[in-house]
């Protein structure tokens, strides 16, 4: 295994020699029909076979140098082109084809030599394919790597397409190696000529270097500018929910337009930069590595205000939902409101019927006892008259005629008398029974007041509620600031309370209920008659009594600290 390493080792220098000297010759521009070239190719394929590890399956043993190639995709990024594009060309049906396809395309990038020494780097993977006394596991392997960067300078044009891979035969020609007498006398123009070479390997180098570098910047601005494409797309989708956003939305595009565009105007000035400036090339990468923090910078800020408006979406949308749930309250209870409303409407009505037809019944029972009081006092007249004529009468009692007349005129006027009696007991008992009315006059009198202030309570509770739905549009802005300020608080229904917090007095008609705007429970108006600034609020609104000296206590305490 030694002296097979030292012989490949010692192939690979001749051919890589002989591949050079015959590139100078030609104008370091080769083709696949190169025999120098293909020459490599087989020695670099049997280099990569030495020590190669047998893997059987179920077809049979299978030997391929394509297997440690496939792991320079997965160690190095810049090879998965390689690796896709010899998987996808249909010609080749065997690995061995596709490995030497990969040689090919990795001798054409100027790239063979880091591939390879991807791999030698990392011989704790290559243990897989290959024996402990490979080529690949030991220094001459480092060594063909050195060798191969002297391949950079070449200018390969290979074909694929036509070219059966699959098949060729490895077989080394040693003629093309063979030295002739005349390759000894020009001994001092051979070192002049690798002096030239390795002048021009080292600009090459340089060269391939400022490109990589340059190539991994526009990679990493690439992404950058995928980014920001799908920070636009979040944005515009952003727009499609939420209307009220559109301002700033169209903000942050223009903000994102103007880093692109200062972004694109960097790279095209890192670009001609670079161009024109090889040799401080230390300086223009120092000044791109600030550009690329800045960018970093600019993008982490993106995020962060992309996660705000993302916060803000969310909390609109709850506020939202809030909304729509107090405007359906409200509308339910301006409903029961106004059911309420014709209700008490209905009620004043009737009252005021009841009152009219009380009013017509006192009024005919005063005129009924002016009659009554008439008729006594004529009666009384008349029986005054009758004791006078009786007097006159007794007087006079010398004519029988008289007398008689008289006596019958008496007993008429007793009849009378006991008729008037009669009558006066009758007047008594219709007086008792005006004087029974006008009892009932007097308790009809104060169910009037009572019914008085009732109706006026009435309409004073019907001018608060019209009042109230009045100004239930303004009430709907300051719903807003009170869901806020009450996300801590429970905000109790009309329906769950029907007596006081404080006093604990049932509500009822002239009993309304208010809501206090600290701690959300319900009370009435004499319980909850204050007014006070809170945060949440723009105006003072209405507060309970405990809420009310407590936050005087809290705004005291304040003041004095």
């Amino acid at each position: 295994m030694m002296e097979e390493r030292t012989n490949l080792m010692h192939m690979m220098k001749l051919s890589v020699k002989v591949l050079l000297q015959s590139a100078l010759s030609l104008g370091r521009s080769l083709d696949a029909d190169h025999a120098p070239l293909q020459q490599f190719f087989v020695v670099m394929e049997h280099c990569l076979k030495h020590g190669l590890k047998v893997k059987k399956s179920f077809i049979g043993q299978n030997k391929s140098f394509f297997g440690p190639l496939e792991l320079v995709e997965k160690l190095c990024p810049e090879a998965s082109d390689i690796a896709t594009s010899v998987r996808n060309l249909p010609e080749l049906k065997t690995a061995v084809g596709r490995g030497r396809a990969w040689l090919y395309l990795a001798l054409m990038q100027k790239k063979l030599a880091d591939y390879l020494k991807v791999l030698i780097d990392n011989k704790h993977l290559l243990s897989e394919f290959y024996e402990p006394e490979a080529l690949m596991m030991e220094e001459e392997g480092t060594v063909i790597v050195g060798l191969l960067v002297g391949l950079n300078v070449l200018d390969a044009n290979l074909c694929l397409k036509g070219e059966d891979l699959d098949s060729q035969v490895g077989v080394i020609d040693f003629s093309l190696y063979l030295k002739d007498v005349q390759d000894l006398d020009g001994g001092k123009e051979h070192e002049r000529i690798t002096d030239v070479l390795d002048q021009k390997n080292y600009v090459e180098e340089l060269n391939r270097h400022l490109s990589c570098t340059v190539g991994d910047l526009q990679s990493k601005i690439d992404g950058l500018e995928k980014t920001n494409s799908k920070l636009q797309e979040e944005l515009s989708a952003a727009t499609d929910r939420i209307c009220s956003l559109q301002e700033e939305q169209q903000q942050l595009r223009e903000q994102n337009e103007l880093i692109r565009e200062r972004s694109e105007k960097s790279v095209e000035i890192t670009k001609q930069d670079t161009k024109v400036e090889l040799d401080t090339y230390k300086q223009t990468r120092q000044g791109l590595d600030e550009m690329y923090s800045d960018v970093w910078k600019q993008l982490k800020e993106e995020k962060k205000v992309r996660l705000e408006l993302e916060k803000e979406l969310e909390l609109q949308i709850g506020m939202k939902t809030e909304m729509e749930i107090a405007m359906k309250l409200l509308e339910k209870d301006t409903h029961e409101k106004q059911d309420t409303l014709v209700a008490l409407r209905q009620q004043l009505e009737e009252v005021k019927a009841i009152n009219l037809q009380m009013f017509h019944k006192v009024q005919n029972a005063e005129s009924c006892l002016q009659q009554k009081n008439e008729a006594i006092t004529s009666f009384e007249e008349k029986t005054n008259q009758v004791m006078s004529s009786m007097k006159q009468m007794e007087e006079s009692s010398s004519l029988e005629k008289e007398l008689k007349s008289e006596k019958e005129q008496r007993q008429a006027l007793q009849r009378e008398l006991q008729q008037e009696k009669d009558t006066s007991s009758l007047l008594r008992a219709e007086l008792q029974q005006v004087e029974g009315l006008k009892k009932e006059l007097r308790e009809l009198q104060d169910e009037k007041a009572e019914l008085q202030k009732v109706c006026n309570e009435q309409e004073q509770a019907l001018q608060e509620m019209g009042l109230h739905l009045s100004q239930s549009k303004l009430k709907m802005e300051d719903i807003k600031e009170v869901n806020k300020a009450l996300k801590g608080h429970t905000w109790l229904k009309d329906d769950e309370a029907t007596h006081c917090k404080q006093c604990e007095k049932e509500f009822s008609i002239s009993r309304r209920k208010h809501h206090c705007r600290n701690c959300g429970h319900i009370f009435c108006n004499t319980c909850s008659s204050n007014e006070l600034a809170l945060p949440s609020y723009p105006k003072p609104v209405r507060v309970c009594d405990s809420c009310h000296t407590l936050l005087l206590q809290r705004c005291s305490s304040s003041t004095g600290s």
